[in-house]
């Protein structure tokens, strides 16, 4: 904490976002936090949360090239007492898991009402995971997915493509630990959308978090 409130920092690739809600946070609850900074790169996330001691991360999970739940593992991973909220433009459950999964703390979508965040960061800074009720049943009931035999029907080396995928690495950096070119692991990482019936890699990234294989 820093003179009594809780030190928040703010990681959105939108810049105008970022300063409406410092500028939102301050003018709301600005005796219970104080905006350090922000950052519009998931690279620089870690370094500006121990640059000032953050009590709390904000973190937007559609950050390239990084991606949002990278950043969080990375956040939580060096500095486990910074408590991360998760903030998100869709209602992607398989995204919310991979957050939580990831360390987060709560999950929100960007389509609420950003005064609707004072509430949440304050619970999150007392140690309580805040998840909106209609998510939370939502991700009770989707469960365990890993019996509908997906992964039973993929083998190790497609499986080490999707962990590998997930993390956010570009094809280039895919094909060297797989041994392949550049141009075979494009064909690849298409078949491999192919059988997880992804459209892109967001949501191929989404449902490994669903099936834990970013755990770890």
């Amino acid at each position: 904490m820093r003179d009594g409130r809780y030190v928040v920092v703010i990681v959105d690739d939108h810049a105008l976002f970022s300063q409406g809600l410092a500028l939102l946070l301050e003018s709301r609850a600005g005796e219970t936090f104080t905006v350090a900074g922000s950052t519009t790169a998931g690279e620089e996330a870690v370094a500006l949360v121990g640059r000032e001691a953050a009590d709390i991360a904000i973190v937007d999970l559609a950050l390239p090239p990084l991606g949002g739940v990278e950043t969080i593992r990375r956040i939580v991973t060096a500095y486990p007492r910074t408590r991360v909220l998760a903030l998100s433009g869709t209602e992607d459950l398989g995204l919310a898991a991979a957050a939580l999964r990831a360390g987060a703390s709560g999950f929100l979508g960007k389509s609420a009402d950003p005064e609707v965040l004072v509430a949440p960061l304050l619970a999150i800074a007392a140690g309580v995971r805040v998840v909106r009720p209609d998510l939370l049943d939502a991700l009770l009931a989707a469960g365990d997915r890993s019996a509908d035999g997906l992964l039973d029907r993929l083998g190790e080396r497609e499986v080490e493509l999707w962990r590998l995928l997930a993390r956010g690495l570009e094809t280039s950096e895919i094909a060297r630990p797989m041994l392949v070119s550049e141009r075979t692991a494009k064909r690849m990482i298409a078949s491999l959308l192919h059988k997880l019936g992804a459209a892109n890699r967001i949501e191929a990234a989404a449902l490994a978090g669903r099936y834990g294989l970013l755990d770890g």
